[in-house]
């Protein structure tokens, strides 16, 4: 069901790769990429600083919880999150960065939360740098690829240019622990959604529990290889496409098997209009926010 894709060869033209990336963006909503400009070891890094900072005591990680902050920074408990109402809450632990506006920024002092201050815990040691570091590259890459799908979508290559100027981007690495022997069907790592946003540049641990919805209501499981890219559309684009792109519903039930994924959820500028042509106007930051209070457990508190 998922093709993968070859993105050197996609740049230079090939015509073979023009068209898995095309059926891709129009037809699954999701893709494997691999011969990115971000290597493996860089890769491997990251993964290496979210397994130590998720194995610190709960004493340590409480330091950062983004519940004591109202933010979506910093580390997110267990059940913390859920992303069906339908069903319990997610199953997993996260810790959340962001983009960090530049100085004198006129959105800087705005206290919108989808550019908080970012929480760094002081161990494991080096943990922020590493984060950062492999930030900027996924920002990169996640440029790159939005460039290639929007001529898929009829537009020009620099398109998405401007109104990726101060993006909505949010990492996050994931911690599945083994799924426990009482869960029951309304239990999951994390639970049947689509993406809310634009582009989500995901790699991984290589463990297996990532299942996408086929067209036809099957699950069929993803694999996230070490060193390589999956990546999937959001809703935002869905919409700001016309309905062209395709966001695909994906979940992770879990196994007897720890899992750590770390997903690059790329969004606009706060202010990019992000409605189909014709359509009334919806500003990226206001939806984005939106589905971020539908999610957050601790953003809901005292709230109707």
């Amino acid at each position: 069901m998922i093709e993968k894709l070859d993105f050197a060869a996609l740049t230079s033209g090939d015509v073979t790769a023009r068209e898995v990336l095309r059926r891709g963006v129009l037809e699954t909503g999701f893709l494997q990429v691999v011969n990115t400009s971000v290597d493996k070891p860089e890769i491997d890094a990251i993964i290496s600083a979210y397994r130590s900072f998720f194995k610190l005591p709960v004493e340590s990680k409480q330091q950062v919880n983004m519940a004591l902050t109202g933010s979506n920074r910093g580390w997110g408990a267990g059940g913390s999150e859920r992303v069906d109402p339908k069903a319990n809450p997610d199953y997993k632990e996260v810790f959340d960065c962001g983009y960090q506006l530049p100085d004198g920024d006129a959105l800087s002092d705005s206290g919108l939360l989808v550019y908080g201050e970012n929480l760094w815990p002081e161990m494991p040691v080096g943990f922020a740098q590493t984060v950062q570091d492999y930030y900027g590259k996924a920002i990169s890459l996640c440029r790159e690829i939005l460039a290639e799908i929007a001529g898929i979508i009829g537009r020009d290559a620099t398109f998405f240019d401007d109104k990726f100027s101060s993006p909505m981007a949010l990492l996050r690495g994931n911690y599945y622990p083994a799924r426990p022997d009482w869960a029951g069907d309304k239990d999951f790592g994390i639970a049947a959604h689509s993406d809310y946003g634009c582009l989500t540049l995901l790699t991984g641990d290589g463990t297996a529990g990532l299942e996408v919805k086929a067209a036809n209501g099957e699950w069929h499981a993803v694999e996230v290889r070490p060193g390589e890219f999956v990546i999937n559309f959001g809703e935002m684009l869905q919409m700001w496409s016309g309905g062209a792109v395709k966001a695909t519903l994906h979940r992770v039930v879990g196994t007897g098997d720890e899992r750590i994924s770390v997903p690059m959820f790329f969004n606009p500028n706060y202010d990019t209009d992000v409605s189909a042509e014709g359509q009334a106007p919806v500003s990226a930051g206001d939806y984005l926010t939106k589905r971020y209070d539908e999610t957050y457990l601790h953003l809901q508190k005292g709230k109707g």
